[in-house]
Order: C-alpha cells, then structure tokens, then sequence
C-alpha cells in the first residue's frame, strides 16, 4: 500500500509551504533582531533559524517516505518521517540551550532593547504567516496522518505562542520595563525545550513499532469478529509506518470450511477494518477453532 496521489500531493504542499515560511521568517527577524538587539528576538530568530533546517529536514524525509515499497523495503519507507521528527526534537532542544544561555548572559549584564516598534511589526507579520501555515497543515495532518507534518506543527503551534511573548515583551520594553525581554525569552526557551520532548515521544513511539491506542485495537477486533462465519479473533498486533497501519491478526474459523471460503471470510474481515480505518494494511490468518488454545481470564 502508498500514499494516494492527493496525499502525496498534501504532504509535498505542506513541506515546501514550512521552507517558504521559514525562510521568509529567518530574514525578516534578523533584521528586527539586528536593529533591537532583543534577546526575545534573538529567540524567535534561532527559532527560525532551527525552524528552516527542520523544515527542509522534512522536505526530505517526506519525499523519501513516500516512495513505493521496494524489495528492500517491504513495509515502505514511512518511517523516515518519524526519523525526521527525531532530528526535529533534537534541534529544537538544541536551540532551547542557545536561547536561555543568551537569556541569562543578558540577566546579568542589562541592555537596552533598540528599535522596539520595528520588532513589533515584524511579530505581527510573523503571527499571521505562521497561523496561515497552521492551518494548512492541519489539512494536511487531518488527510495523511502525517507524523512528519505533525511534528512540525507542533514546533509552530509552539512558535505561535514564542512570537506572542516576543510580541508582548518587546511591548513591554518599549514602555520602560526592558529587562522583562530577558525573563521571557527565558520562559519561551523552557516551553520550546517541552515541545522538543513532546516531538521525541512521538517518534520514538513509531519507531519503537508501538501499538495503536487499545481502543482502537479492540475496535478492530470487533469489526473483525462481526464478519459472518467469524467465531472469533485473537493475536492482533498493530503498528504504524508513515501513514500506514500495518495491522494482523488471526480469525477462529469453523474447521470444516474449504480454503477457498476461509479465504473469503478472511477478505471480509480485513474489509470491515479497512473500511472504517482507511489508513490500515490488514494481514489475516485464519485458524481451525478447534486447535486455538484457551485464552486466560482477564484478571
């Protein structure tokens, strides 16, 4: 199974709208930071500077996810989003480091903020761009799943509320209260280092070949033992590639059917899952009810 033409298309859409953005960004904070010298603004510039690496990081690895399974890649190549998403949480963590040091260095020996209005107009054009690309990728992770796309628009979910307290610092030192710039870029870089291990824990779940949440599983199993000539299912076993389920489980059949029927029910039942979870590849093994073994009480 791959990716359908359309969510080719979303994925490819939405990883080059992230460069775009981010690189539009990277110059315009730049030049804020460089006429301000804000250390709220040195944050979102790092930010972005983090941001446009990960994003072509993304670019990559989505290109690469989406290519057909080969025969060395039986599964695809889905997992390379959850890779890329590593080296998304490893970079954010990264400049969550770089930005509380500057924080601190500027705790300790104060400075001014220059140019604070220049800032401020730069935010706002920040905020509007990244609420555009937010909801973009919402489309997109709505349509693919994407662990990718996802893990990119929680850093600029996170990067919302960062140009939000730059916004609200910089008000605040040009109003005479400039050492509160230091403060919030402290804060900023504390929840960008909390989004970096939110990211990590996601991947680390996909390439750890996780299961699916229980609920969904039991679903499964239910759809599966709803299928007429089912006597019931056990064994399944999930996990996710890409923006696939790869999905298996065994069907409890009456011993005295032919191959040729187990077959159909099997088929039915990988239907019914399909059916209702679209995302899932679904492998099924049928066993004579007479040689499945007890199953224990739940405790």
């Amino acid at each position: 199974m791959t990716s359908s033409p359309e969510h080719a298309r979303l994925l490819r859409l939405a990883t080059r709208a992230s460069v775009a953005v981010a690189g539009l960004l990277i110059v315009t904070k730049a030049v804020a930071w460089w006429l301000s010298g804000s250390i709220s603004m040195l944050a979102g510039l790092t930010d972005s500077l983090l941001d446009g690496v990960t994003s072509f990081l993304n670019l990559l690895a989505v290109h690469y996810a989406l290519r057909p399974a080969d025969e060395d890649h039986r599964y695809g190549h889905g997992k390379a989003e959850s890779l890329a998403g590593m080296a998304q949480a490893l970079f954010i963590g990264v400049s969550a480091v770089l930005i509380a040091f500057q924080a601190f260095e500027r705790l300790k020996n104060p400075e001014p903020v220059g140019a604070p209005w220049i800032g401020i107009g730069v935010i706002v054009f920040s905020l509007v761009m990244t609420v555009a690309l937010l909801v973009l990728q919402h489309r997109v992770i709505k349509a693919t799943g994407s662990n990718a796309v996802r893990a990119d628009s929680l850093h600029y979910r996170s990067d919302l509320m960062l140009n939000g307290s730059i916004l609200v610092a910089l008000v605040l030192a040009s109003v005479g209260f400039p050492q509160l710039d230091a403060w919030f870029g402290l804060g900023i870089a504390v929840y960008i280092l909390w989004s970096a291990i939110q990211i990590a824990r996601e991947s680390f779940a996909v390439l750890m070949d996780e299961e699916l949440p229980s609920n969904v599983s039991d679903d499964m199993l239910k759809l599966a033992c709803g299928v007429p000539g089912v006597l019931g299912a056990h064994d399944l076993r999930t996990r996710i590639s890409g923006n696939i389920w790869f999905v298996q489980l065994h069907l409890e059949l009456p011993g005295e059917l032919t191959l040729s029927a187990a077959h159909t029910i099997c088929d039915r039942a990988a239907e019914a899952i399909a059916k209702v979870y679209p995302r899932a590849e679904v492998l099924v093994h049928a066993d004579p009810q007479e040689v499945v073994k007890p199953q224990p009480a739940p405790q």
